[in-house]
């Protein structure tokens, strides 16, 4: 009788162990691709030092599986990037949200060598997918703008994270609002 009860265990844990398989995680840095809609990316990491190999005027962000070198001239211009704010269910550009994009076109238009990789995040209300279809919309708004001012579409890369990477993290209106936006990743 142990014996079985046993078995019976061994077969019940491991089903239930096999089950809650933790899902995939997409590790993404500043200029990854798209995750889709099954994945869910990792916090970014901090750029870290390799000292061996880092030219003094560009630092390296580590990813598990990638290093990438940032020039320090587009961490310059990454700094006069603003994120752009929406309103509850929505993804028109406000006024205010169509001069941050014109500073991203403005910096695209003198700097050839830039691409923008464009990330969309909502709050936290809403379904998964309903979240990552508004962080897409909000995030081709501002590609179809950009594209409008001249900016090649193949320097402009999309990338929806719906209520993934939040900017903060309280149950409030005020910090719902900060999580509404597209943020600008500026790379060569």
């Amino acid at each position: 009788m142990k014996k079985s009860l046993a078995a019976v265990m061994a077969i019940v844990s491991i089903i239930a162990f096999s089950g809650c398989a933790q899902k995939k995680v997409a590790t993404v840095d500043q200029t990854s691709a798209p995750v889709s809609a099954q994945t869910k990316p990792a916090d970014r990491e901090a750029p870290a030092a390799d000292s061996k190999k880092i030219p003094t005027e560009s630092v390296t962000s580590l990813d598990k599986d990638k290093k990438e070198t940032v020039p320090a001239y587009v961490r310059e211009l990454q700094a006069k990037v603003q994120d752009v704010y929406f309103a509850y269910d929505k993804y028109d550009l406000s006024d205010d949200a169509i001069k941050a994009v014109k500073t991203v076109g403005d910096i695209l238009t003198k700097n050839k060598k830039v691409k923008v990789t464009i990330e969309g995040h909502s709050d936290e209300r809403g379904t998964n997918e309903y979240n990552l279809a508004l962080g897409d919309r909000r995030a081709k708004v501002a590609k179809d703008y950009l594209i409008s001012l001249g900016i090649p579409a193949n320097r402009i890369e999309l990338i929806s994270y719906g209520e993934e990477k939040p900017a903060c993290t309280e149950s409030s209106e005020t910090c719902w609002a900060k999580n509404r936006r597209d943020h600008f990743v500026l790379s060569e």
